[in-house]
């Protein structure tokens, strides 16, 4: 399996796969009062590269990163929002 790589310019992790094709996990930046926050809002693998973990190791790898900022996390993104109950 691919590497997962953040574009924070981007506001996204992804793996890249031979093909070109990604898989994306996507988000946005935002102040929860005076508490930086991050919603988590889009998962998206490539149905070529289904069922092989690609989603579950873009979100693990997001909530990581988000965790080591001190984000408050949300989600918008039903895939994601199983990870953080």
């Amino acid at each position: 399996m691919s590497d997962v790589q953040h574009l924070s310019g981007q506001h996204k992790f992804v793996i890249r796969e031979e093909s070109g094709e990604e898989a994306v996990l996507a988000y946005r930046l935002f102040n929860q009062g005076d508490k930086p926050a991050v919603n988590f809002y889009s998962t998206y693998v490539p149905p070529a590269f289904r069922g092989k973990g690609h989603a579950e190791k873009l979100v693990r790898n997001g909530l990581v990163w988000a965790r080591e900022q001190g984000l408050q996390i949300e989600a918008s993104c039903w895939y994601v929002a199983k990870f953080i109950r």
